[in-house]
């Protein structure tokens, strides 16, 4: 990538605009070590020496990363307060680092990533780039809108229930979650042992594809299109088509006609899996539980420092006994496996990654609101967490509207598949 200072200080200038939202989305801004990098990339270019297909991407990540140094307070002035300077970068941080990219920004977020409405009370909620009265979607909000406002060109997220997914399908951009296994978590602060993931997001499929690459430490390949002829598309019956908004049944509606259009092969699928996960949310949840021990004497010392709509999330978490997580987590175990076998003879699940477009940052004004719609807002995406997918969610063709987004889902390890697929569904849908 040639230029790489002059595109970092458009970056730059893109944050700094009074009239823009990067006061709330880009929490800590490093000025000075991202123009020695863009310069070394620029001087890599000249020689004629690459790093790779990332050599010089701008790149944000979200404030829940480790960097030397610093405290790594994951969206909490609490945190903040108590925590202590990290020793070294995350591994994904290394990683990006080695492969050229310039870090300009770490990125707000929902304070301990846990909601899928992207609002914090302590450093500003930033505006959906459609409608700044909107939310952005979480919990990596301030990397979405980043990425979708030219802050940045990569915004690197978590994503433990729909975290990368959410807001880039709310903020118009492309979300990935990746295979959890893939991409270690070493120097990311934990909202739950067992799920979290780490993904990017970007304005095309190309960039994420790059990005995954880089943080799971594989060598770059060149992203060839699937062909859609004759793939095999599932449409999950029953609870993820469930109350959509008017503008999203449609938009998805006519998306699936255009794949069938191209040659896909169309199918309803009844997945009676997803109502077994429901009897372990009964239960209280394997995220609640984990997020409750690793939150429990923070809760108890100072948990009036909490953003009172996580807080109530964690407390509920409290009685949940030993022995229902246990079972929760080797019941999940074997639904793991078995969804992977329901989904051997399909290329991908298709649905609406939200069921909803944003609400108005004033529709989630009250705790009883904001806790109805986050959980509208997370209900697609958790499930593939759950069942330790692959999955991406892609722009809608919007009309002028607010944004949606087309999630597609793959099986554990088939993330490059996913990759192809959804780079040939980007351009039926562009």
């Amino acid at each position: 990538m040639s230029n790489v200072r002059e595109r970092l200080e458009a970056a730059l200038a893109r944050i700094d605009d009074a009239k823009g939202e990067g006061t709330r989305a880009c929490l800590i801004v490093y000025r000075e070590s991202a123009r020695a990098a863009a310069e070394a990339a620029d001087a890599r270019a000249k020689a004629g020496v690459s790093l790779g297909p990332l050599d010089g991407a701008i790149v944000s990540i979200k404030d829940l990363f480790d960097v030397a140094g610093e405290v790594t307070r994951a969206g909490s002035p609490l945190v903040a307060e108590e925590g202590k300077p990290a020793a070294e970068d995350a591994v994904v941080v290394r990683r990006l680092r080695s492969a050229g990219c310039v870090i300009i920004a770490k990125t707000n977020m929902t304070e301990f990533a846990y909601s899928g409405v992207g609002a914090n009370p302590h450093f500003g909620t930033p505006g959906n780039p459609a409608d700044r009265a909107r939310i952005p979607g979480g919990s990596s909000s301030g990397g979405a809108v980043a990425a979708a406002d030219g802050m940045c060109e990569i915004a690197i997220g978590s994503d433990t229930g729909g975290s990368t997914r959410i807001p880039a399908a709310l903020c118009g951009i492309v979300g990935f979650k990746p295979s959890r296994q893939r991409v270690p978590t070493e120097g990311a602060f934990p909202l739950s042992w067992s799920l979290d993931s780490i993904g990017p997001m970007a304005k095309c499929v190309a960039a994420c594809a790059h990005a995954d690459a880089v943080m799971a430490d594989e060598a770059p390949r060149a992203l060839d299109s699937a062909l859609l002829m004759n793939l095999r598309v599932g449409i999950p019956q029953g609870m993820p088509l469930d109350r959509l908004d008017d503008s999203i049944g449609k938009r998805f509606a006519a998306a699936l006609d255009r794949l069938e259009k191209a040659g896909c092969r169309l199918s309803d699928e009844a997945l009676p899996l997803i109502a077994e996960l429901a009897d372990i949310n009964a239960k209280g949840g394997i995220l609640p539980a984990e997020a409750y021990a690793i939150h429990r004497e923070r809760l108890a010392r100072r948990g009036d420092a909490i953003d009172p709509n996580v807080r109530v999330r964690l407390e509920r978490a409290a009685k949940i006994p030993a022995h229902d997580y246990i079972d929760m987590t080797r019941t999940r175990a074997l639904l793991v496996r078995a969804m992977d076998a329901r989904l051997a003879d399909l290329d991908v699940l298709a649905m609406p990654t939200t069921p909803t477009v944003a609400p108005l940052l004033s529709e989630v004004a009250a705790a009883d609101e904001f806790a109805r719609r986050n959980a509208l807002l997370l209900r697609n995406t958790t499930l593939w967490n759950f069942f330790d997918c692959c999955a991406i969610s892609l722009p809608l063709p919007r009309d002028g509207g607010l944004h949606a987004g087309l999630m597609l889902v793959a099986r554990n390890g088939h993330d490059h598949r996913l990759f192809r697929i959804a780079a040939a569904v980007e351009k039926l849908l562009a």
